[in-house]
């Protein structure tokens, strides 16, 4: 009862602040963040993500937040920045701590802020998402343990990478968690730079329906649909280009 009476209040909150290009200031940030304190870390990320629905797909190839060297960039987001982002949020209790947490998680060791609040280091930022998952840094990759997993070529060092084939996804959709960041994963002719990952979201789950969260849009190329958008996940992989999923998640905290 105590968890629903929470629920409820960020979710009037949520919606008394508004969502996608009007996204909540520090103030109504930390109120939220009060809020979600008790709930499993995998609930808050989920509800992090959501907040983002509408926003503008951020186009620029470099990443708006990179090209301005800034952490916050709120206003147009890649799919990147919005699982980067929506992490920072569930994990920091205020809007500074989140800022910290983004100067642990963003990087391959840490990053720098000069005496204007300006990142020094952009250059030693995760680029790749594979990277994030041997990390260490990012949570725990639970593929594996979801099942009906096959092995495809790695690269960039990684011999081989385990992920569930898009044909099994319908089977492992009851195992999936508020809060599992999703990582799509691009067909091995289709790299063009060695990436393995080809787009990433956030899991939603809600009763024993199963959402993808994520920021669709491509880069240099203006749409208005480009969008943060909510998307039952069987809905979105039976039309996908990738051709299956690893998922991280997060222990509580």
């Amino acid at each position: 009862m105590k968890t629903f009476k929470i629920l409820i209040g960020i979710a009037i909150l949520l919606i008394l602040t508004g969502t996608g290009q009007c996204f909540p200031s520090d103030e109504e940030i930390s109120t939220l963040q009060q809020e979600m304190k008790t709930l499993p870390i995998g609930d808050r990320i989920a509800m992090w993500a959501e907040k983002f629905v509408g926003t503008p797909y951020d186009t620029d190839p470099l990443g708006a937040y990179v090209r301005n060297k800034v952490i916050v960039y709120d206003k147009k987001v890649d799919c990147m920045y919005h699982i980067f982002r929506s992490v920072e949020l569930a994990i920091g209790s205020t809007p500074e701590d989140s800022v910290e947490a983004a100067l642990n998680l963003r990087f391959k060791t840490k990053g720098k802020l000069d005496s204007d609040g300006l990142v020094t280091n952009y250059d030693d930022r995760f680029q790749y998402a594979e990277d994030m998952v041997t990390s260490g840094k990012w949570s725990k990759d639970v593929t594996s343990e979801l099942g009906g997993t096959t092995q495809i070529k790695g690269d960039r060092g990684v011999e081989s990478v385990t992920i569930v084939p898009k044909e099994n996804i319908k089977d492992v959709i009851p195992l999936l968690k508020s809060g599992d960041i999703v990582f799509l994963i691009k067909k091995v002719e289709k790299r063009v730079v060695g990436e393995i990952v080809g787009h990433e979201g956030i899991i939603k789950v809600e009763n024993s329906d199963v959402y993808l969260v994520h920021a669709s849009g491509l880069k240099n190329k203006e749409n208005e649909n480009y969008k943060v958008k909510k998307v039952p996940l069987l809905d979105y992989a039976a039309n996908m280009p990738f051709i299956g999923i690893t998922v991280l998640r997060f222990a509580s905290q």
